[in-house]
């Protein structure tokens, strides 16, 4: 990923939060020297290995899942607050459109769950963590035990174990104080919540 230094993230809390808060990534694999990818729910473990450990699974009808061979690298991707930046927010002078995000890249070498429990504890952990503790959360526990059986042997579940990991947050670092103040304020006019969360997530970091 090219990344100028200006916008270069390199801790590591400040990435497993992002992927925390925005677990639906990018998995891509490559198979005879062409892109596999699959969009994906992830959560991750950042106590599990140096970098943390990324959890999730395919379709057993999505052929990636036999890419994971234990020795082939994938990457995933996760990207968080995006949006359009008009020049019109910065102090006159000249200037271009562009456009403001936070993304993390995390490789690492898949590996097949192969352990009923396992994949069971996987699931219903997964589960879990995107129902948020609702009253009325959806649980794996509480469906029919063949229903429940059989969905499980509809999917591949797989541990990614983060061997490397990089951040880019471009956040209008490269441009002078006020211009960044008034990228704020003009994504918050927009009315828009993901412009709004843009500027909440610039506004964090000054």
């Amino acid at each position: 990923m090219f990344t100028p230094p200006a916008f270069v993230e390199a801790d590591k809390a400040t990435l497993h939060a992002l992927i925390a808060n925005h677990g639906f990534g990018m998995l891509v694999t490559v198979r005879d020297g062409v892109p596999v990818i699959s969009h994906l729910p992830f959560m991750l473990d950042p106590a599990a290995g140096p970098d943390g450990t990324l959890f999730a699974h395919v379709a057993r009808g999505n052929p990636q899942w036999r890419d994971f061979d234990g020795n082939r690298e994938a990457l995933a991707v996760f990207q968080g607050p995006h949006g359009y930046i008009s020049p019109r927010w910065y102090r006159p002078g000249n200037a271009v459109p562009t456009w403001n995000y936070a993304v993390v890249h995390a490789w690492g070498i898949p590996r097949i769950v192969g352990d009923d429990d396992a994949v069971r504890r996987q699931q219903e952990a997964l589960s879990a963590a995107y129902e948020r503790s609702a009253p009325d959360a959806w649980t794996l526990a509480g469906q029919p035990a063949g229903y429940a059986d059989g969905m499980l042997r509809g999917i591949v579940a797989f541990e990614l174990p983060i061997v490397r990991i990089e951040g880019k947050f471009k956040l209008s670092q490269n441009r002078p104080p006020e211009d960044a103040t008034g990228v704020i304020e003009g994504l918050r006019a927009t009315g828009d919540p993901g412009d709004a969360a843009l500027a909440a997530l610039m506004e964090s970091r000054r």
